[in-house]
């Protein structure tokens, strides 16, 4: 029965270096052999022939721990390799680099911190620095809630072409500008915010201008318009919980489509005539209408005047008349006893030039 324990020993030898495995050795404690010879158990040799210290074996898990806390302290390790003990301390100095990269966050006064458990919202970081648990933990996407964003929409293709009230085509341009309300809104309830904002505006504007004419979308209902569209705009981003504020849509064309544009302006020039003109005979019927209530007003102090002195006042009345009209005449008119009452006075003067050289 000694072929196994001799074979056992061998085996624990490659990695006890001939040590044996159950601490100090030797003695009469152990039992003998088969050989006859005074060993452990499996056939090991006696505790004098195998090396130790201070007279006793070294048991193969002592060995290896010792031999590891000699590497970790530095006072051993492998030719030609860094020491364990440093790239332990790089180890654990990454770590904390990526617990506190991950941990603090600096908010600018323009953004807005979304803070990501698990990819679940749990709340937003205000200007500054916040802290939150390390990555992968929580995650915080910045959002910039104060710059004023803008989508350039209409005139680009036929499509664009919008039906106003009054059965006419209209090729409009616009734009509308918006910022972020509510970042945790903005970035959880829209898939493409921009898309979402392109046809919420297209909606609102089609609803608007099919109420409208053509001509008050030209022009004279502009301003109107574009109130109505961002209110309506709001109130639909609103009911999407979009986070999203629309700040304003401006109109920068309006015009008929391009096949037609030209006969639509020579149109609105002849209405631009048109009214040109009738303004300009509303302002001459209030002249006159001026003029004929100062004459009126004159008339009527003449006439109370008239019924205080009729007399007078119909003689002084004759006076004017015939300074006015014999203002404008050449003629003379003498009123005296035996002189003609008509003297044409330029033929007066013709005979008396030819009467002279006779003379």
């Amino acid at each position: 029965m000694s072929t196994f324990p001799g074979w056992a020993s061998r085996v624990r030898g490659l990695f006890t270096d001939n040590k044996g495995p159950w601490g100090p050795g030797g003695g009469g404690d152990e039992p003998p052999t088969d050989d006859g010879s005074s060993g452990g158990p499996w056939g090991e040799p006696s505790g004098h022939d195998r090396g130790g210290l201070g007279g006793r074996t070294v048991a193969p898990l002592d060995e290896l721990l010792r031999r590891g806390r000699m590497r970790f302290r530095g006072g051993g390790g492998f030719p030609g390799r860094p020491d364990s003990s440093l790239i332990l301390w790089a180890v654990l100095a990454l770590i904390f680099l990526f617990l506190v990269v991950t941990s603090f966050h600096v908010i600018s006064p323009g953004e807005r911190g979304v803070v990501t458990r698990f990819g679940r919202s749990r709340y937003t970081l205000g200007p500054g620095v916040g802290m939150t648990l390390p990555s992968p933990i929580d995650r915080v996407q910045k959002v910039d809630v104060e710059s004023i964003r803008s989508v350039d929409l209409g005139s680009q293709s036929s499509e664009d072409l919008m039906l106003t009230g009054d059965q006419n085509l209209l090729d409009i341009a616009y734009s509308v500008r918006w910022n972020v309300k509510n970042p945790e809104w903005y970035l959880f309830q829209l898939a493409d915010p921009e898309e979402t904002i392109r046809q919420v505006a297209e909606s609102a504007m089609r609803s608007v201008i099919s109420q409208v004419t053509l001509q008050e979308a030209m022009g004279d209902r502009r301003s109107e318009i574009e109130t109505q569209v961002t209110d309506r705009m709001q109130r639909i981003l609103d009911a999407y919980h979009s986070g999203i504020e629309v700040q304003g849509v401006a109109i920068q064309q309006a015009d008929p489509p391009s096949e037609v544009n030209d006969a639509f302006k020579e149109v609105t020039a002849a209405q631009q005539d048109a009214k040109s003109y009738v303004n300009q005979a509303n302002a001459y019927a209030l002249q006159l209408t001026a003029k004929a209530q100062g004459e009126a007003a004159a008339f009527d102090k003449v006439y109370q005047q008239y019924k205080l002195a009729p007399d007078v006042t119909r003689r002084r009345m004759y006076y004017e008349t015939m300074e006015q009209v014999l203002s404008r005449v050449d003629k003379t008119i003498v009123e005296a006893p035996g002189v003609t009452p008509y003297l044409p006075l330029p033929q007066v003067k013709k005979e008396q030039q030819q009467q002279e050289p006779q003379q």
